[in-house]
Protein backbone atom coordinates (compact mmCIF):
# COMPACT_ATOMS: atom_id res chain seq x y z
CA UNK A 1 0.00 0.00 0.00
CA UNK A 2 1.22 3.48 -0.88
CA UNK A 3 1.56 6.10 1.81
CA UNK A 4 -0.44 9.32 1.60
CA UNK A 5 -0.76 12.40 3.78
CA UNK A 6 -0.79 11.89 7.51
CA UNK A 7 -4.24 12.18 9.04
CA UNK A 8 -3.28 15.48 10.67
CA UNK A 9 -2.16 16.97 7.34
CA UNK A 10 -5.28 15.72 5.58
CA UNK A 11 -7.45 17.12 8.37
CA UNK A 12 -6.04 20.64 8.35
CA UNK A 13 -6.04 20.89 4.55
CA UNK A 14 -9.71 19.90 4.45
CA UNK A 15 -10.58 22.10 7.44
CA UNK A 16 -9.11 25.10 5.65
CA UNK A 17 -11.33 24.42 2.64
CA UNK A 18 -14.39 24.05 4.84
CA UNK A 19 -13.51 27.22 6.76
CA UNK A 20 -13.14 29.26 3.58
CA UNK A 21 -16.73 28.32 2.71
CA UNK A 22 -18.12 28.82 6.24
CA UNK A 23 -16.83 31.71 8.37
CA UNK A 24 -18.41 30.14 11.46
CA UNK A 25 -15.64 27.53 11.52
CA UNK A 26 -12.85 28.46 13.94
CA UNK A 27 -9.72 26.47 14.76
CA UNK A 28 -8.23 26.73 18.25
CA UNK A 29 -4.91 25.41 19.47
CA UNK A 30 -2.83 25.42 22.65
CA UNK A 31 0.65 26.21 21.35
CA UNK A 32 0.38 23.12 19.15
CA UNK A 33 0.06 24.49 15.64
CA UNK A 34 3.18 22.57 14.65
CA UNK A 35 2.16 19.18 15.99
CA UNK A 36 -1.38 19.64 14.65
CA UNK A 37 -0.16 20.91 11.22
CA UNK A 38 -2.15 24.13 11.66
CA UNK A 39 0.52 26.62 10.54
CA UNK A 40 -0.77 26.97 6.97
CA UNK A 41 -4.38 27.32 8.19
CA UNK A 42 -3.39 30.00 10.72
CA UNK A 43 -1.53 31.99 8.07
CA UNK A 44 -4.35 31.72 5.54
CA UNK A 45 -7.28 32.41 7.90
CA UNK A 46 -6.03 34.42 10.89
CA UNK A 47 -9.54 35.71 11.58
CA UNK A 48 -10.76 32.14 12.08
CA UNK A 49 -7.92 31.00 14.29
CA UNK A 50 -7.38 31.31 18.05
CA UNK A 51 -4.05 30.62 19.75
CA UNK A 52 -4.75 29.97 23.43
CA UNK A 53 -1.26 29.04 24.56
CA UNK A 54 -0.50 26.17 26.91
CA UNK A 55 -3.91 26.32 28.59
CA UNK A 56 -5.90 23.33 27.35
CA UNK A 57 -8.70 23.63 29.90
CA UNK A 58 -9.29 27.24 28.89
CA UNK A 59 -9.18 26.15 25.25
CA UNK A 60 -12.18 23.88 25.77
CA UNK A 61 -14.08 26.58 27.66
CA UNK A 62 -13.45 29.14 24.92
CA UNK A 63 -14.56 26.65 22.27
CA UNK A 64 -17.78 25.93 24.19
CA UNK A 65 -18.45 29.67 24.43
CA UNK A 66 -17.91 30.10 20.69
CA UNK A 67 -20.29 27.23 19.98
CA UNK A 68 -22.91 28.76 22.27
CA UNK A 69 -23.07 31.86 20.06
CA UNK A 70 -23.20 30.00 16.76
CA UNK A 71 -19.61 29.30 15.76
CA UNK A 72 -18.35 25.85 14.77
CA UNK A 73 -15.10 25.45 16.73
CA UNK A 74 -12.42 22.79 16.19
CA UNK A 75 -10.03 22.33 19.10
CA UNK A 76 -6.66 21.02 17.88
CA UNK A 77 -4.23 19.69 20.50
CA UNK A 78 -2.44 16.50 21.67
CA UNK A 79 -4.76 13.65 22.62
CA UNK A 80 -2.99 13.02 25.91
CA UNK A 81 -3.96 16.49 27.16
CA UNK A 82 -7.44 16.66 25.61
CA UNK A 83 -8.56 13.39 27.20
CA UNK A 84 -6.93 13.93 30.59
CA UNK A 85 -6.08 17.52 31.56
CA UNK A 86 -9.21 18.91 29.84
CA UNK A 87 -11.57 16.03 30.56
CA UNK A 88 -13.73 17.88 33.09
CA UNK A 89 -14.26 20.83 30.73
CA UNK A 90 -15.00 18.53 27.81
CA UNK A 91 -17.45 16.49 29.89
CA UNK A 92 -19.40 19.44 31.30
CA UNK A 93 -18.87 22.46 29.03
CA UNK A 94 -19.17 20.53 25.77
CA UNK A 95 -20.89 17.14 26.06
CA UNK A 96 -23.30 17.78 28.94
CA UNK A 97 -24.07 21.25 27.60
CA UNK A 98 -24.61 19.81 24.10
CA UNK A 99 -22.18 22.21 22.43
CA UNK A 100 -21.10 21.62 18.85
CA UNK A 101 -17.36 21.39 19.54
CA UNK A 102 -15.10 19.03 17.63
CA UNK A 103 -11.83 17.99 19.26
CA UNK A 104 -9.03 17.05 16.87
CA UNK A 105 -6.76 15.02 19.13
CA UNK A 106 -3.35 14.42 17.54
CA UNK A 107 -0.62 11.98 18.54
CA UNK A 108 -3.10 9.55 20.05
CA UNK A 109 -2.11 6.15 21.39
CA UNK A 110 1.68 5.89 21.57
CA UNK A 111 2.59 8.40 18.85
CA UNK A 112 4.63 10.15 21.55
CA UNK A 113 6.04 6.75 22.46
CA UNK A 114 9.51 7.88 23.45
CA UNK A 115 8.11 10.48 25.89
CA UNK A 116 6.55 7.85 28.11
CA UNK A 117 3.33 7.47 30.06
CA UNK A 118 2.66 11.20 30.57
CA UNK A 119 2.28 11.61 26.79
CA UNK A 120 0.63 8.28 25.96
CA UNK A 121 -3.10 8.39 25.30
CA UNK A 122 -4.22 4.81 25.76
CA UNK A 123 -7.18 5.53 28.03
CA UNK A 124 -9.29 7.89 25.92
CA UNK A 125 -11.56 5.33 24.22
CA UNK A 126 -12.47 3.79 27.57
CA UNK A 127 -13.38 7.17 29.07
CA UNK A 128 -15.09 8.84 26.14
CA UNK A 129 -17.26 5.86 25.17
CA UNK A 130 -19.29 6.69 28.27
CA UNK A 131 -20.20 10.21 27.13
CA UNK A 132 -23.76 10.24 25.71
CA UNK A 133 -24.15 11.87 22.31
CA UNK A 134 -20.40 12.08 21.62
CA UNK A 135 -19.06 10.94 18.26
CA UNK A 136 -15.68 9.21 18.73
CA UNK A 137 -13.81 8.39 15.53
CA UNK A 138 -10.32 7.05 14.78
CA UNK A 139 -9.46 7.24 11.04
CA UNK A 140 -6.84 4.94 9.53
CA UNK A 141 -5.57 7.10 6.64
CA UNK A 142 -5.83 10.57 5.13
CA UNK A 143 -8.70 9.63 2.82
CA UNK A 144 -10.81 8.36 5.70
CA UNK A 145 -9.88 11.42 7.73
CA UNK A 146 -11.33 13.70 5.05
CA UNK A 147 -14.46 11.57 4.65
CA UNK A 148 -15.14 11.43 8.37
CA UNK A 149 -14.49 15.17 8.79
CA UNK A 150 -17.07 15.93 6.12
CA UNK A 151 -19.58 13.63 7.79
CA UNK A 152 -18.97 15.15 11.22
CA UNK A 153 -19.21 18.71 9.91
CA UNK A 154 -22.77 17.91 8.80
CA UNK A 155 -23.69 17.14 12.41
CA UNK A 156 -24.19 19.51 15.34
CA UNK A 157 -23.11 16.86 17.86
CA UNK A 158 -19.75 17.09 19.66
CA UNK A 159 -16.96 14.83 18.41
CA UNK A 160 -13.53 13.53 19.36
CA UNK A 161 -11.28 12.71 16.40
CA UNK A 162 -8.15 10.78 17.40
CA UNK A 163 -5.21 10.47 14.99
CA UNK A 164 -1.52 9.60 15.06
CA UNK A 165 1.44 11.57 13.72
CA UNK A 166 2.91 9.53 10.89
CA UNK A 167 1.85 9.22 7.27
CA UNK A 168 -0.06 5.97 6.95
CA UNK A 169 -0.50 3.51 4.07
CA UNK A 170 -3.53 4.38 1.94
CA UNK A 171 -6.29 1.91 2.68
CA UNK A 172 -9.03 3.79 0.81
CA UNK A 173 -9.37 5.44 -2.58
CA UNK A 174 -9.72 9.22 -2.76
CA UNK A 175 -13.33 10.32 -2.56
CA UNK A 176 -14.56 7.37 -0.49
CA UNK A 177 -17.49 8.35 1.69
CA UNK A 178 -17.99 7.12 5.25
CA UNK A 179 -20.92 6.95 7.61
CA UNK A 180 -20.25 7.72 11.25
CA UNK A 181 -21.20 4.65 13.28
CA UNK A 182 -21.00 2.23 10.34
CA UNK A 183 -18.05 -0.19 10.10
CA UNK A 184 -16.39 -0.90 6.75
CA UNK A 185 -15.76 -4.49 5.66
CA UNK A 186 -12.31 -4.55 4.04
CA UNK A 187 -11.87 -8.32 3.65
CA UNK A 188 -14.33 -11.19 3.43
CA UNK A 189 -13.89 -14.49 5.21
CA UNK A 190 -15.70 -16.98 7.41
CA UNK A 191 -12.93 -18.53 9.52
CA UNK A 192 -12.67 -15.58 11.93
CA UNK A 193 -13.07 -11.79 12.05
CA UNK A 194 -10.47 -9.15 12.84
CA UNK A 195 -12.07 -5.95 14.14
CA UNK A 196 -9.63 -3.05 14.11
CA UNK A 197 -9.35 0.74 14.11
CA UNK A 198 -6.91 3.54 13.37
CA UNK A 199 -3.25 2.88 12.65
CA UNK A 200 -3.77 -0.85 13.28
CA UNK A 201 -5.89 -1.25 10.12
CA UNK A 202 -2.98 -1.53 7.67
CA UNK A 203 -1.31 -4.20 9.82
CA UNK A 204 -4.58 -6.12 10.10
CA UNK A 205 -4.90 -6.16 6.30
CA UNK A 206 -1.33 -7.43 5.99
CA UNK A 207 -2.16 -10.10 8.55
CA UNK A 208 -5.29 -11.11 6.64
CA UNK A 209 -3.27 -11.46 3.44
CA UNK A 210 -0.66 -13.60 5.22
CA UNK A 211 -3.37 -15.83 6.68
CA UNK A 212 -5.04 -16.13 3.27
CA UNK A 213 -1.75 -17.49 1.90
CA UNK A 214 -2.09 -20.26 4.51
CA UNK A 215 -5.68 -20.97 3.45
CA UNK A 216 -7.28 -19.08 6.35
CA UNK A 217 -9.92 -16.57 5.27
CA UNK A 218 -10.64 -13.85 7.81
CA UNK A 219 -13.08 -10.97 7.67
CA UNK A 220 -11.58 -7.56 8.44
CA UNK A 221 -13.81 -4.81 9.82
CA UNK A 222 -12.56 -1.24 10.06
CA UNK A 223 -14.41 -0.02 13.16
CA UNK A 224 -13.53 3.65 12.60
CA UNK A 225 -16.29 4.83 14.94
CA UNK A 226 -15.90 3.75 18.55
CA UNK A 227 -18.99 5.62 19.77
CA UNK A 228 -21.59 4.84 18.63
CA UNK A 229 -20.11 1.44 17.78
CA UNK A 230 -21.61 -0.64 14.95
CA UNK A 231 -23.13 -3.43 17.04
CA UNK A 232 -24.87 -4.98 14.03
CA UNK A 233 -21.52 -5.57 12.31
CA UNK A 234 -20.15 -7.20 15.48
CA UNK A 235 -23.19 -9.48 15.88
CA UNK A 236 -23.01 -10.49 12.22
CA UNK A 237 -19.30 -11.27 12.55
CA UNK A 238 -19.92 -13.40 15.61
CA UNK A 239 -22.78 -15.28 13.95
CA UNK A 240 -21.08 -15.81 10.59
CA UNK A 241 -17.43 -16.40 11.54
CA UNK A 242 -17.58 -17.72 15.12
CA UNK A 243 -14.36 -16.12 16.40
CA UNK A 244 -13.22 -12.51 16.77
CA UNK A 245 -9.84 -10.85 17.24
CA UNK A 246 -9.80 -7.14 18.10
CA UNK A 247 -6.78 -4.89 17.56
CA UNK A 248 -6.36 -1.39 18.96
CA UNK A 249 -3.76 1.18 19.95
CA UNK A 250 -5.24 1.43 23.43
CA UNK A 251 -5.28 -0.33 26.77
CA UNK A 252 -6.99 -3.72 26.74
CA UNK A 253 -9.21 -2.28 29.47
CA UNK A 254 -12.36 -0.54 28.29
CA UNK A 255 -11.56 0.01 24.61
CA UNK A 256 -12.60 -1.57 21.33
CA UNK A 257 -12.01 -5.11 22.55
CA UNK A 258 -14.09 -4.60 25.67
CA UNK A 259 -16.93 -3.09 23.65
CA UNK A 260 -16.90 -5.93 21.11
CA UNK A 261 -16.76 -8.58 23.84
CA UNK A 262 -19.72 -6.99 25.61
CA UNK A 263 -21.80 -6.94 22.45
CA UNK A 264 -20.88 -10.53 21.61
CA UNK A 265 -21.63 -11.73 25.15
CA UNK A 266 -25.04 -10.07 25.13
CA UNK A 267 -26.13 -11.15 21.65
CA UNK A 268 -23.99 -13.96 20.22
CA UNK A 269 -21.36 -15.39 22.62
CA UNK A 270 -18.19 -16.41 20.78
CA UNK A 271 -14.47 -16.44 21.68
CA UNK A 272 -13.01 -12.90 21.54
CA UNK A 273 -9.26 -12.28 21.68
CA UNK A 274 -8.32 -8.67 22.53
CA UNK A 275 -5.00 -7.28 21.29
CA UNK A 276 -3.97 -4.02 22.90
CA UNK A 277 -1.63 -2.68 25.54
CA UNK A 278 -1.45 -4.56 28.84
CA UNK A 279 -2.33 -3.09 32.22
CA UNK A 280 1.13 -1.67 32.89
CA UNK A 281 3.31 1.35 32.21
CA UNK A 282 4.48 0.80 28.65
CA UNK A 283 8.01 0.61 27.34
CA UNK A 284 9.24 3.83 25.75
CA UNK A 285 10.24 3.97 22.10
CA UNK A 286 9.08 4.72 18.59
CA UNK A 287 5.51 3.67 17.93
CA UNK A 288 6.47 0.90 15.45
CA UNK A 289 8.83 -0.59 18.04
CA UNK A 290 6.18 -0.38 20.74
CA UNK A 291 3.63 -2.08 18.47
CA UNK A 292 6.10 -4.87 17.72
CA UNK A 293 6.98 -5.31 21.38
CA UNK A 294 3.34 -5.86 22.33
CA UNK A 295 2.37 -7.95 19.31
CA UNK A 296 0.30 -5.27 17.59
CA UNK A 297 2.01 -5.56 14.20
CA UNK A 298 1.00 -7.90 11.37
CA UNK A 299 3.14 -10.72 12.76
CA UNK A 300 1.49 -10.46 16.17
CA UNK A 301 -2.00 -10.31 14.68
CA UNK A 302 -1.32 -13.44 12.59
CA UNK A 303 -0.01 -15.30 15.63
CA UNK A 304 -3.00 -14.32 17.80
CA UNK A 305 -5.52 -15.26 15.11
CA UNK A 306 -3.83 -18.58 14.46
CA UNK A 307 -3.77 -19.32 18.20
CA UNK A 308 -7.47 -18.55 18.50
CA UNK A 309 -8.32 -20.82 15.57
CA UNK A 310 -6.28 -23.68 17.06
CA UNK A 311 -7.61 -23.27 20.59
CA UNK A 312 -10.76 -25.25 19.90
CA UNK A 313 -12.94 -22.78 21.84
Amino acid sequence: MKKGLSCREAFTAELEELARADRRIVALTSDARGSTSLAAYANALPGQFVEVGIAEQNEIGIAAGLAAVGYRPYVCAPASFMSARSLEQFKVDVVYSRMNVKIFAVSGGVSYGALGFSHHSIHDIAVLRTFPGLRLVIPCDGVQMVGLLRALENSDLPAYIRVGKAAMPLVYRAGTEFEVGKAVRLRDGDDATIIVCGEMVAGALDAADALAAEGVKVRVLDMHTLHPLDSEAVIAAARETGRIVTVEEHSVNGGLGAAVAQIAANHRPVPVRTLGFPDEFLVAGGSADVFRHYGLDATGIVAATRELLLSGD
